[in-house]
């Protein structure tokens, strides 16, 4: 048996987002929350064969649209990546915004904005448009919090490290410049791949966080490397580990919600402020503490995300049973 998959191709300040448009399975008319448990458990060899090689890469992410559940929202989506069908994706959102804009996939109930429903919850999001093309757009996101402040860990090959876990719409360890980590400059892409899997190992040993509102959120599958910005238009740099052997292109948009969430717990960013994060590759996220919102047990942050996208074609995917990597491969 032969699928098609009909996806159209782009990236978010660098980071690829493959929006399926066609072709992904047919799931219960349920909340996107308890449809991504079916596809979980029934379909996951999707993701693995539009995400993995030899189709994807070890940084591919994307999106699978489907029709809203709640009445509030315009449309509802699946992010699914390498690491997996994650709760939400921030520069998977700004890119599949702008694909469902551009491409004339879905009308917005009100101009200018679209509401999504994610398995993290609902997010907004509101665009600016130049002629037919989108020229940049803003992500409102869940509710971001400070999990944990200052957790020690011993990371073998580094040593005894103190993070925060933050969420930002997926739990992050944030490790800051310290005696046994000096920070970015001089680091390698691979060498922070390699301390970002055994982090995530040791970590996993003292620190399982679960969302205060559903636990089916839960433990650290996401790092993000801070330093001070090489950009004199940014406030910090992060670089954003997922998956296995993935560092995102662009600043991530629930790595920058996590950090800004992180830096308002211990009191370093106020309600209102702005935090302008850049990647490694130079491209820059304009983040922003819209208010406060208290999760459960901790004070957290409403963030908002700006940033921009770009479509970089149609691709029509085949998945042939005959082929020995019909449902991809990775290279460990």
């Amino acid at each position: 048996m032969r699928r098609s998959f009909f996806c159209i191709d782009s990236h978010t300040c660098g980071n690829p987002v493959r929006v399926v448009a066609g072709g992904g399975p047919l799931l219960p008319h349920l909340p996107i929350s308890e449809r991504r448990e079916i596809f979980v458990r029934d379909f996951d060899w999707i993701r693995r064969a539009l995400m993995f090689e030899p189709r994807g890469h070890d940084v591919m992410s994307g999106a699978i649209l489907y029709p809203a559940f709640r009445e509030d929202c315009d449309f509802a989506s699946l992010f699914i990546e390498v690491s997996g069908c994650l709760p939400m994706c921030g520069a998977g959102t700004i890119g599949l915004a702008t694909v469902v804009i551009e491409e004339g996939l879905v009308t917005p109930k009100r101009p200018g904005i679209l509401s999504i429903e994610t398995p993290a919850g609902r997010v907004d999001v509101t665009y600016e448009m130049d002629g037919d093309l989108v020229k940049s757009v803003r992500l409102f996101n869940v509710a971001s919090y400070l999990h944990s402040a200052d957790v020690e860990v011993e990371v073998p090959g580094i040593g005894r490290l103190v993070i925060d876990v933050a969420y930002g719409g997926n739990f992050y360890a944030v490790v800051e410049p310290q005696r046994n980590w000096p920070g970015l400059d001089g680091m390698t892409a691979s060498e922070l791949v390699g301390f970002s899997q055994k982090l995530r190992t040791a970590l996993a040993e003292v620190c399982d966080p679960v969302h205060p509102e559903d636990e089916r959120i839960r433990g650290v599958h996401h790092a993000i490397w801070c330093d001070r910005a090489s950009n004199g238009n940014a406030d910090g740099r992060g670089a954003v580990f997922y998956g296995d052997k993935a560092i995102d292109r662009s600043p991530g948009g629930t790595g920058t919600s996590a950090r800004m969430a992180q830096l308002h717990g211990k009191g370093r960013l106020k309600i209102g402020d702005a935090f302008r994060n850049e990647s490694l590759i130079g491209t820059i996220f304009e983040g922003r503490v819209e208010s406060g919102v208290n999760m459960g047990p901790h004070e957290g942050i409403m963030p908002s995300i700006g940033a921009w996208a770009r479509i970089t074609g149609h691709n029509t995917i085949f998945v042939d049973d005959r082929d020995p990597f019909a449902h991809g491969f990775q290279i460990r």
